[in-house]
Order: structure tokens, then C-alpha cells, then sequence
């Protein structure tokens, strides 16, 4: 179904290829994509036909972020319907962490503010060689999160410290600096990249691989159990409906400066 929001294919190898497909609007998630997520990984994760998971994005871009109109919108909902959408975004980066399948991530173009929390959530990160990143949720008042302890795992927190709270844009080279990407490939390259990675993927013991990461996620204190999980849904429910972020989906809207930026 070449219509639907996420697309999986599943090749004779049993790679799984999940598909962010929303190009129109360069993948930016809403409802229907977080759900399609979460039910793309609860069905590759029981899928015993399934070695490896690929996740890419159609279009010119990975992936651009919350579509902020649909972010907008969600401040007509109730507070008990908000509270689900912030949910539903905290287990879809949380399954996809906890996905007992490797994972490799294939970036391109674009990748902003939730993207990077499903890259971050991802075993493997490849990225060409053009694409720009940027953890972007305080430009617009908001907080990322559902993604901050996956952003501490992958980039460490004195890197999470900057770019979480300053929002600036970087490259890929200095994502590969910052350890939220693992290899730098030349534009269109991706899949050429990959297949070195998932061919070792195939050669290993499914039940070992599966075993070893969740007890390096353990060891490590990255599991997010349910306590956290709700702990980061709320408060990323709570900050979606507050004035500041108001003001700066407002801002984006309306193509204009925010009112905490200093006027000349």
C-alpha cells in the first residue's frame, strides 16, 4: 500500500525495510505516523522471518521533525487526549530502542527534532554526506522529551546540553563527531554502506544479538521502563500546552521571530 504513512517490505533475507512516507511534507510526523511506528516495530519485533530492520524516509529528506500544525491542532484536544499523543510518541522511540532485531538507520537529506530521536534509537546510523541535523523542539517553545535518553546515549550528555537546548543546525561530519552518526557516506551511497553491516547482522545468532542488547541497555541504565516512560510523557504533554510554546508554533505559523528573541 503505497499510500499508507509507514511502509514495510520485507526482503527474502529477512531485512525488513521500514519506511517513513509522508514526502509531501518531508516525512514530519503526526498521529497517524507515530501509530504507524509503533505498529511497524511491535510487528517486526515478533516477526521470527525478520533478521535485520532498515528505517529510511522517502522524499528529499529523512525526516523533518513534528508537523507543527498538527502540534498546533493538539491544543484544541483535552488534557487526557493530549496526554496520549505525548505518550504514543514516548513508545514509539522507546519500542524502537528496545527492538530485540538490529537496527540501522539510512539518513538523508533533513533530519530534525523527532528524527534524530529515532536515529538516536537506532543500533546503526548512516548518513550521506549532505544531510543536515538539528534537534529543533526549543526554537518553537517545546521540549524533546520522549527523546532525551536516547539523545544521552548517543551523544553524550555535555553534546545533548548544547544542541537540545540551542536548536542549531550541523552536518553530517561533525553528527559523526558528535557520535549520533556512525558512518558518513557520499550522497545516494546508502545502501551501499549498509549492506557490509547487515550482511555481519545475518551471519550473527538472532537470540544472541537479541540477548546482548538488552543487556547492554541494562547494564548501561538505558531501558525505559514504564515509571519513566509516563514521567517524559507528561512532561512533554504539559509543555506542549503552555503560553511559550504557544508563542513559538505561533511564530513558525506565522513566519515571524518569536517574542523572547530581543528586538533590534
Amino acid at each position: 500500500m503505497t499510500d499508507s504513512i509507514v511502509l514495510t517490505d520485507v526482503d527474502a533475507r529477512g531485512v525488513a525495510t521500514i519506511t517513513l512516507n509522508r514526502p509531501e511534507v518531508h516525512n514530519a510526523y503526526n498521529a497517524e505516523m507515530i501509530q504507524g511506528l509503533i505498529d511497524a516495530a511491535g510487528a517486526v519485533a515478533t516477526d521470527d522471518s525478520v533478521r535485520v530492520v532498515v528505517i529510511r524516509g522517502n522524499g528529499k529528506h529523512f525526516q523533518a521533525g513534528a508537523d507543527l500544525k498538527w502540534v498546533k491542532a493538539n491544543r484544541d484536544l483535552t488534557e487526557a487526549e493530549n496526554l496520549v499523543v505525548s505518550m504514543n510518541t514516548t513508545n514509539a522511540v522507546r519500542g524502537l530502542n528496545q527492538l530485540p532485531k538490529p537496527t540501522i538507520a539510512l539518513v538523508h537529506g533533513g533530519c530534525f527534532g523527532g528524527g534524530i530521536g529515532m536515529i538516536s534509537a537506532c543500533d546503526v546510523v548512516i548518513a550521506s554526506e549532505e544531510t543536515i541535523f538539528a534537534i529543533t523542539e526549543t526554537r518553537w517553545g517545546l521540549v524533546a522529551s520522549p527523546i532525551i535518553p536516547q539523545l544521552n546515549a548517543r551523544m553524550g550528555l555535555k553534546n545533548v546540553r548544547r544542541y537540545a537546548m540551542s536548536s542549531e543546525r550541523f552536518g553530517a561530519a561533525r553528527a559523526k563527531e558528535l557520535g549520533l552518526v556512525d558512518e558518513v557516506c557520499a550522497t545516494g551511497k546508502l545502501d551501499e554502506a549498509a549492506e557490509p553491516i547487515i550482511e555481519a547482522f545475518l551471519l550473527a545468532g538472532p537470540d544472541a544479538m537479541a540477548q546482548t542488547k538488552l543487556l547492554a541497555l541494562e547494564l548501561a541504565g538505558q531501558l525505559v521502563d514504564d515509571p519513566l516512560a509516563d514521567k517524559l510523557a507528561r512532561h512533554h504533554a504539559a509543555k506542549r500546552m503552555s503560553p511559550e510554546a504557544s508563542e513559538g508554533l505561533d511564530s513558525f505559523i506565522e513566519k515571524r521571530q518569536p517574542s523572547w528573541y530581543p528586538a533590534a
